[in-house]
């Protein structure tokens, strides 16, 4: 591998790379050499920027997370606009792309990355739990303008709605479901708390 190379955004580029790896290979295929080689970088790149290949993965998710967050905020800015459901189904269907589903894979897979993101301070479940808190905050938001009812049991909407998205993304293996299907079980999930 040449090592003489200038990369402009190292960190993110074997982050792009591992995403790229772990899609394609799943959680076992995903090591130090296969992440350097997808990024065509010499191997020592990661280790100039990560103590060990654990700190990267942590990295990894911890990056996935701060989208997570962020796409809270552009689903916050969505409350009171359009449908709810239709709110949650764009969202759900952003969320839970290919990549994300294979870091949920890698999270269960990995002790010690779970170890490092619980000292971090993710959620208890990562990923998983800052989805939650995104649908939560969410509808929450909705529920403050009077689209959702006001008994309605958002800390057991938002884990049920991330929870049964999940499964109907791990599904599928070779392409997304189709938003229609995404919306029905958005609106079955939410068919007791709409006002």
């Amino acid at each position: 591998m040449p090592t003489g190379l200038a990369l402009r955004d190292p960190r993110q580029q074997l982050f792009d790379a591992a995403e790229r790896v772990l899609v394609r290979d799943g959680p076992t295929g995903l090591t130090s050499r296969a992440v350097t080689t997808e990024a065509g970088v010499a191997k020592g790149v990661l280790h100039r920027y990560f103590a060990d290949f654990d700190a990267f993965l942590t990295g990894l998710v911890l990056d996935r997370i701060a989208r997570v967050k962020a796409q809270a905020t552009a689903l916050g800015e969505t409350a009171g606009t359009g449908t709810v459901a239709d709110n949650l189904t764009s969202a759900l269907m952003t969320s839970f792309d290919p990549v994300m589903v294979s870091i949920v894979a890698l999270i269960i897979a990995r002790d010690e990355l779970r170890t490092r993101l619980r000292t971090a301070g993710t959620a208890r479940f990562p990923l998983v739990g800052e989805g939650s808190a995104m649908i939560a905050g969410y509808l929450t938001a909705e529920r403050e303008l009077g689209r959702i009812a006001p008994d309605a049991d958002i800390d057991t909407v938002a884990p049920t709605l991330i929870g049964a998205a999940h499964l109907l993304f791990t599904e599928r293996k070779d392409s997304p479901p189709e938003p229609e299907a995404v919306r029905k079980v958005v609106t079955t999930v939410l068919a007791g708390a709409m006002r």
